[in-house]
């Protein structure tokens, strides 16, 4: 039964999509209408319905062949930036050239994206995330499912350009812009050039593939400036090991050699010119290191769980890495540490992480919680972004600030656990004013 729901679910997908990109406006209208004459007329006692019925016909059907002879030789290319947002609008450019002998006029151009549309496996492991509100019929049925799956993959809203003129051999531009619905890659199949035909009716078409990839970084919220406790803590390792784990030196001057000083720390230079030995000194610099952790322990993409990685994201944007360093650490299967700062990678990577993260199934905690207590001699402070509040985080929290840490704790659910005390309980769709609270 639920192949047949696949099956099904993708047929009427299709034809929405025919419908929606072939038709105009009063092209749709007309078909409606011709649909709705043909149920009238089959009494045959209503002959104007009927009538009305085979104009409408013949008008589509018309429109239809005359859409299928629009020819446009053109060349196309797409500027995109490196990276877009989720909830936030995009613009770019869409270069087109006329390189036919022909001029065009009335143009429209339009994106066309990847297929959408899930495989089987895919539909049968997805989640609707509010499958819990649907009656029977839906949860049964799948259409909500359907919906959500495709929808992920494509933009909430997309707006190409229009083109009045363009003469045999010119060139123009248009300023396309799109809204990405959610984080993770929007896939660009080609570009379409579009004119209604004579009736305005269908639309003639002249495809051009132009693959493409754009990274959506997570919804971020407003955060208001956290202070973090100031600790700065030396980081074993020390000088061969300071871009990795946050410790450094800094030079302090130049002294003569001692006995068991190391010959890497020479003065080349220095020695040459003075004939004496003379080696470098260094100060050590200590740096705050900060540890944000996220809980991606969910059954499925819910609801929680995406405003737990916007809210990640939010952190990370907000969280100054200058002069200390951030690590966003989390479960993918294994347990990773990524770090940001001086000497690491931008707070721009940390974000391109949390744009593919997938949930984990919740028993995966424990791994999560040993490799926090692992870091837990180098780190300040930590904050973390929970999905749920039970014996295991309760558990890490204390150790954590057993061991001096300043933790601050949010935790993202509908309702407030019993022992809320301590936490900042943040509930989905109110996000932002919960953060507020931070200040």
């Amino acid at each position: 039964m639920r192949r047949f729901h696949y099956t099904l679910l993708r047929l009427v997908s299709a034809s929405d999509w025919f419908v929606r990109e072939h038709l105009t406006g009063a092209g749709k209208l007309a078909a409606v209408s011709a649909f709705m004459a043909a149920v009238v007329g089959l009494d045959t006692h209503q002959s104007l319905a009927s009538q009305v019925f085979a104009l409408l016909a013949a008008m589509l059907a018309l429109s239809a062949v005359l859409s299928l002879m629009f020819r446009a030789k053109v060349s196309v290319r797409r500027t995109l930036p490196r990276f877009a947002t989720a909830g936030e609008e995009l613009g770019y450019r869409i270069s087109v050239g006329n390189t036919g002998t022909r001029p065009l006029a009335d143009l429209e151009v339009r994106e066309r994206f990847a297929d959408a549309r899930p495989t089987f496996d895919e539909f049968r492991r997805g989640r609707d995330p509010r499958e819990a509100q649907r009656n029977w019929v839906d949860r049964k049925g799948g259409y909500f499912r359907w919906r959500h799956l495709v929808e992920r993959r494509l933009p909430e809203r997309c707006a190409g350009g229009s083109l009045a003129l363009m003469p045999a051999g010119a060139h123009a531009e248009v300023r396309a812009t799109l809204v990405p619905r959610r984080r993770g890659v929007l896939a660009f199949d080609g570009v379409d050039i579009v004119r209604p035909d004579v009736f305005g009716l269908a639309y003639g078409r002249a495809h051009t593939p132009l693959a493409d990839k754009l990274v959506v970084l997570p919804r971020r919220y407003r955060v208001p400036q956290v202070l973090l406790p100031a600790q700065r803590l030396l980081q074993p390792g020390g000088h061969a090991l300071a871009s990795t784990i946050g410790d450094s030196e800094e030079f302090l001057s130049l002294r003569e050699y001692r006995p068991g000083d190391s010959l890497r720390r020479v003065h080349w230079k220095s020695f040459a010119r003075t004939g004496e030995p003379v080696v470098k000194e260094y100060e050590t610099e200590f740096f705050e290191r900060h540890a944000l952790v996220l809980d991606t322990g969910a059954p499925g993409e819910t609801e929680a769980f995406e405003e737990a990685v916007s809210i990640a994201a939010s952190f990370v944007y907000t969280i100054d890495t200058q002069e200390s360093l951030l690590d966003l650490v989390f479960v993918a299967g294994q347990p990773e540490c990524h770090t940001a700062g001086r000497g690491e990678a931008s707070n721009v990577h940390l974000l391109e992480i949390l744009a593919g993260l997938a949930p984990t199934p919740p028993a995966e905690f424990d791994t999560l919680a040993r490799q926090v207590l692992s870091m837990r001699g180098t780190l300040s402070s930590a904050v973390f972004v929970l999905l749920a509040w039970d014996e295991p985080r309760r558990k890490l929290v204390s150790a954590l600030t057993a061991a001096g840490l300043g933790v601050r704790v949010l935790l993202v659910s509908e309702t407030p656990p019993a022992d809320a005390e301590g936490l900042l309980v943040l509930q989905p769709g109110r996000i932002e004013a919960g953060l507020m609270k931070l200040a």
